[in-house]
């Protein structure tokens, strides 16, 4: 699998451990920086690395950042992307069954490497549920060319 990886100052020792790991996994790495610990703006490095994944070079993403939560708003900016931030391994798991997420974002001062290292294993591996959750992805594309106005409500 192709993955592209993005990070700030933050992540910058998660992102090299979790690129070494990967490529172990036999994964082929996309390093979109940064690359040192000297402090940085995380877009600059994430919405590249998600961009790549829009664009079908990369397969997924995994983005990281102190809290990975700018970071997950960020990939999510890039149209087609479904970034889920994770703190779980239950978290990872339902965020490729049910919301078919294509990049990752993780939170260095959040979540130990070793629980980072399983939840990526976790959501590589996990495949896509499909069924009813198809239909909800679907809608979450179509969002993508949404104007402003409200979403039509589904009367009952």
């Amino acid at each position: 699998m192709r993955i592209a990886l993005g990070t700030d100052h933050a992540g910058y020792e998660y992102k090299e451990r979790i690129k070494g790991y990967l490529v172990e996994k036999g994964h082929e790495v996309k390093d979109f920086g940064t690359y040192s610990a000297e402090s940085c703006d995380y877009p600059d490095f994430i919405y590249p690395a998600a961009l790549a994944v829009a664009k079908g070079e990369c397969d997924r993403a995994i983005v990281m950042g102190g809290s990975g939560n700018g970071e997950t708003i960020v990939a999510n900016k890039v149209r087609g992307i479904r970034c889920a931030i994770c703190w779980t391994e239950e978290g990872a798991r339902l965020s490729r069954a049910h919301n078919d997420a294509n990049a990752i974002s993780i939170g260095a001062w959040t979540v130990p490497i070793e629980l980072a290292l399983k939840m990526i294993d976790i959501w590589l591996k996990t495949p896509f549920d499909g069924g009813r959750h198809a239909r909800r992805i679907q809608k979450i594309a179509q969002l993508d060319n949404c104007s402003l106005e409200p979403w039509p409500a589904k009367k009952t």
